[in-house]
């Protein structure tokens, strides 16, 4: 079987004191028109550790200086060829960020978020995940009952592993 070239990312779930979501809006151009709503977060570089580029990627998109090694609470795999150019798919790692509630502004302009297909950031309140009918996607698609467990129950002793 031949090897699988997948793209590893650290990503945050970054929960106020309310329990809300700073969600990125990534707005893809291909398949054309496809938004997404994700945690911010990306590429892992090849000199870096998740933690590392987790920190690097929520300084440069939303401006969160990260001083504590947040947990570990999912990991998505998605082997996918058309899910991330390039890659035949993604590993996702998402970390647990409890935070004050801050205005999201990273050190990256305007053209360098659009670079990264980043147009909008948006605190969101789980219920209006989940409440949501629009043609925006959630990524991962599950988040609207993901959050909420995550809400109640804590980060897990070891990550979830998740599908799409």
């Amino acid at each position: 079987m031949p090897s699988v070239n997948l793209r590893h990312a650290a990503r945050a779930i970054i929960l106020d004191a309310d329990d809300c979501v700073l969600l990125c809006r990534f707005s893809i151009p291909d398949p054309a028109g496809t938004v997404v709503w994700a945690a911010p977060g990306g590429g892992i570089e090849p000199d870096e550790t998740p933690l590392a580029a987790l920190r690097r990627e929520l300084r440069e998109e939303v401006g969160l200086a990260l001083t504590t090694r947040p947990p570990h609470v999912w990991r998505q795999e998605v082997v996918a060829p058309l899910h991330a150019p390039g890659y035949d798919g993604v590993v996702n790692d998402y970390f647990l960020v409890r935070t004050a509630r801050f205005d999201a502004r990273g050190t990256f302009s305007d053209a360098e978020l659009a670079a990264e297909n980043i147009t909008a950031l948006k605190w969101w309140r789980p219920q209006e995940i989940a409440a949501y009918d629009g043609p925006d996607l959630f990524a991962p698609r599950g988040l609207a009952t993901l959050l909420p467990a995550l809400i109640a129950s804590g980060a897990p002793a070891e990550p979830l592993p998740l599908g799409l």
